[in-house]
């Protein structure tokens, strides 16, 4: 099929090789893949902050862009919850509901794409490494988004996971909360990073980059060794 890749702001800005990963996973497997570059921000930051109104015009955008989609695929679950969930309720009752609507059934996260559209878990991947994995809130929670990313993690070559207690616990970040709110948002993401280093795991993998910026961020302050990585990069590494 043809997959539309929708490439976050945080994946097209800090971490492109995410993003390249997707797409080499995605050719692997058979598909024809397009990334329209004119669909930028999903528009979450302003939805998330109140601003519904401000919201609108940049996600309108984005429907246009995907409006013909066969699949629409996220590389984040935060991200995935905007469109798939979001969409529906921010244009409610306006002329773009039907639009929003019909997008949304056919939007999914890039993980769950794989393992229950698709059906694939074995992707030929070799990940040599001991690693935990961080359950993103709005993938989790708002997409349901638990199994997919472990189906494939069982099956890369040499990958040990180790899950974490706190496995399921917000990290802080939050976008705009972690900048209303610093001080919460590094308490957060403390006991997070704590309870990562407690599986003597060397990396935390996740769904959504932005989590593991700001974990990221947290483990090279603290001095810690522990590095972060994007599920998809896992996924496609030889």
């Amino acid at each position: 099929m043809t997959v539309t890749l929708f490439i976050p702001c945080f994946i097209d800005a800090v971490y492109p090789r995410a993003g390249i990963s997707m797409v080499e996973i995605l050719e692997r497997l058979g598909h024809r893949v397009e990334c329209p570059g004119e669909a930028a921000c999903c528009g979450q930051p302003p939805f998330n902050s109140g601003y519904w109104d401000e919201a609108r015009p940049i996600a309108a955008k984005v429907l246009q862009q995907l409006a013909t989609a066969e699949a629409v695929v996220i590389g984040s679950g935060s991200c995935g919850a905007m469109v798939k969930k979001f969409y529906p309720e921010l244009f409610a009752g306006r002329p773009e509901a039907a639009l929003a609507q019909a997008v949304a059934s056919r939007t999914w996260e890039f993980s769950d794409f794989i393992a229950s559209k698709l059906g694939v878990t074995e992707l030929g991947a070799k990940f040599p490494h001991k690693v935990t994995f961080h359950d993103g809130c709005h993938g989790l929670r708002e997409l349901g988004v638990k199994q997919s990313p472990r189906a494939l993690m069982a099956k890369v070559q040499g990958l040990e996971l180790v899950e974490m207690a706190e496995a399921e616990t917000c990290c802080g970040f939050g976008g705009t909360f972690s900048a209303k709110f610093p001080m919460i948002s590094t308490a957060m993401g403390d006991v997070k990073c704590a309870s990562a280093i407690e599986t003597g795991a060397e990396y935390i993998v996740s769904n959504d980059s932005s989590c593991l910026m700001h974990l990221q961020g947290l483990l090279t302050r603290q001095g810690k060794p522990l590095k972060t990585i994007h599920l998809a990069e896992v996924l496609n590494h030889r």
